[in-house]
Parts: structure tokens; sequence; C-alpha cells
């Protein structure tokens, strides 16, 4: 299949850069508009490194105070351009059947003085290191993916500690919060926005509690990991089942698993085992009054075909929903990973050089933005909805260099 021709695709790229400084050239003061005008077109240049001195450079800048500004001492609220990429994102991608995916992602650091920064688990070193952590929601359709929410997470060491706090610019309203509460927070967030989606998936680190009973009460499906020491336990079901995840999948005959892909990846389809257990059929109205029809709260477990390894995800769907829809939900989580990837390598997600608050927040909603137009692009310009948004930003900015 053949996608847009070159002339429309350089046309469209140039129309939607123009769209987006448009959107966002309100929150700026005139002076500020330009450099955050540039600092955009910064983030989606050739340079690989996207520090300030070469985004001044190649904005023409004499140095990088400029730049330095959009992020530090300027005046400009990152929320408003937050909710400006969630609008503007949308505007391409919507669908009602939409998973909303949530999962973290590392920023590595050095010294102690960037905002939040601590030695933690991060799963983008594999390891515990110094590190920034930060919790994002993305937004996952058939017509592509883009972040649309963010935050930083800040350790108790950091929100115990005033001084800290001040020094990076903390605003006084922000005290600790949990990832699974930070997630909870953007869902809300998103569903207060009438954002259109059905499912949410998230891992182990978000999987149980509140946001469950959230999204149930919110008549919305979910693909949650959960731990293998996590309890489950049927009732009202013709076969009973109790114990941990881990025990219930020792249990699993040879025959119950399916072999099933979970969405296309960089190598080809991504095939595992798996198999669905279904532990009881509620009524939604037992949630919210507003709610109707029958769900099925339940158990998915993946099986890696390559060494067993064993993955267990609790579920809520309506009922009669077959495996094949919650595997595909769950493989939406590939796509946030694939975003971070890309946004880190392509557009500079970690080159963030401010230590505070509002610069982490804001660098990162800049980026966002990019993000956003590059799924735009390629959803209108792509026939391929394979072709990852990093692979059209080459090819744009290849082009308009000539």
């Amino acid at each position: 299949m053949v996608g847009a021709s070159i002339e429309a695709t350089l046309e469209l790229w140039a129309s939607s850069l123009r769209d987006v400084k448009a959107r966002m050239r309100p929150l700026f003061r005139r002076e500020l508009a330009a450099s955050a005008e540039r600092f955009l077109d910064g983030l989606l240049g050739e340079e690989r490194r996207k520090t300030g001195w070469m985004r001044a450079e190649a904005a023409g800048d004499p140095g990088p105070w400029r730049q330095q500004a959009i992020l530090g001492r300027g005046r400009w609220d990152a929320d408003a351009l937050r909710d400006i990429v969630r609008d503007y994102a949308l505007e391409t991608l919507a669908d009602p059947d939409a998973v909303l995916v949530i999962d973290e992602t590392g920023f590595l650091k050095q010294g102690k003085a960037s905002c939040g920064v601590a030695r933690q688990y991060t799963g983008s070193a594999e390891k515990i290191t110094n590190c920034q952590i930060g919790v994002f929601a993305s937004y996952v359709s058939r017509h592509g993916h883009a972040f649309i929410d963010r935050a930083l997470y800040l350790p108790k060491a950091w929100t115990e500690d005033r001084g800290r706090l001040a020094r990076t610019h903390v605003p006084e309203s922000v005290g600790f919060a949990t990832k699974p509460a930070i997630a909870l927070s953007m869902i809300k967030r998103a569903i207060g926005a009438d954002v259109p989606f059905s499912w949410v998936a998230a891992d182990s680190v978000y999987g149980v509690g509140d946001i469950e009973m959230a999204l149930r009460r919110a008549g919305k499906g979910y693909v949650l990991g959960v731990n293998a020491n996590h309890p489950f336990r049927s009732w009202a079901k013709p076969q009973a089942i109790a114990g941990t995840a881990r025990q219930i999948a020792e249990s699993v005959r040879g025959a119950a698993w399916r072999r099933l892909s979970a969405g296309d990846g960089t190598k080809g389809e991504r095939l595992h085992d798996w198999v669905y257990l279904e532990l009881a059929d509620l009524d939604a109205g037992d949630y919210d009054d507003a709610l109707t029809g029958v769900w099925t709260r339940g158990l998915l477990i993946r099986r890696k075909i390559t060494d067993g390894d064993l993955a267990y995800f609790s579920t809520w769907a309506p009922a009669g929903t077959p495996i094949e829809t919650l595997v595909r939900v769950e493989g939406h989580r590939w796509a946030i990973e694939d975003s971070f990837e890309t946004a880190k390598n392509e557009l500079g997600l970690d080159h963030n050089e401010t230590r505070s608050w509002h610069g982490w927040h804001r660098h990162v909603s800049l980026v966002m933005l990019a993000f956003a137009m590059l799924a735009t692009i390629r959803h209108h310009a792509m026939a391929d909805p394979s072709d990852p948004p990093k692979k059209m930003m080459h090819r744009a900015t290849s082009r308009t260099r000539r």
C-alpha cells in the first residue's frame, strides 16, 4: 500500500506544524511565544541531543538563554499545554473503543538537585539507579497513539523535605502520591474531559485497588497487571477457582492454553500462549445506578513461548467478551513502550536540563505536543498504520531540510 505523495506529505508536515504552534501560542507572551515555537522546531530537528545550546544553535540564537526561559523563568501553564495536547490528539485519534494505557519511564540523572531524583527502580535501566520517574497516560486507538497526560513522581524523601520542595519550586498543593494514585488522577481527568475510551491497561504497579473500583463505577473495562501472589476466587461459576494467580496458572491444563497474537511488533506478531478464566458475573448497577448490563470479572494469564515466563492480569469486561479482545487490550501496552522509545531517541524526552518541577512538566508537555503532531501526520499521510511515528519524522525532516 502506498501513502501520500511526497508533495502532499511535505505540505501536511508544514500545515501541521503551523497548526500546533497556533494552538500553543496563546499560552505565551509575544516574545516568549517566538522562543516556544523555536523550541518546538528544535525538538523536531535532526540534532540527536536536544540540549539548550544545540536547540539555540539550530534556532540561530547566540546562546541558550531564550530556550532556557521557556522551561524556567518564563510564565506559562504547563497543564494548559497538556490539555491542548490531549484535545489536539483526540481530533485525529478519538475512537470509542480506544485503550488508555498507563505506564512510567525513568529519566537518568546525576546528583541530587533535580526535582524528584532519587535512587529508585526504573524499567528503562532495569535496575535501581539515580533517576526521576514520570507517570504517563497514552491514548491508543486504531488511528494511532499519543501521550495525553503526564506527572512527575515525588518519593516520600522529597515530600517530607520542605526545603528541597521549595528549591525546586514544587507547588505547595503537591504532596506525596503513590504511582497508582497518580494514575487514578489521570484516569479521572480523562473521564472528566469526556475522552472517549472503553478500556484501561496497565502493569502490576497500577493493577489493583482504587483504580479497579473507579473504572467499574465509570463503566470502563480493564486489563490490569497483578503479581503472582495476588489472590483470586470465583463464585456462581461451574468451575470453582481459588488461590493465588500463580497457583491457578499451575492448575490450568495444557489444552486450555491458546496461542494468540497481542498485536504487531517490530519483529512481527507478538505471539504468546494465553488462558482466560471467568470468575464472576456482576451487575454494573451495583457500582453505579446509571449503568446497566452484566459484566464479568476474570483472570487473564500470559505465558511466553520461549521460556514459559508467566504474567497475570485482573480483568473487567462486558459479559461475553472473548479472550481475543482482552489479549488485544493488553497488547496495546506495547504502544506506550514504543512511544517512550521514540520520544527519547527522536524528540529529546529525557534531554531536559532543568531541575525544577515546572521545568520538567514544561519540557515533557512540549515533547508530548511534538509527538502528537507526528501521530497526526502519520495517520493522515500513511496508508500503513504500522509505520511508527519515528519513521515518519525521519522522512519528513530529511525532506524539509533538503
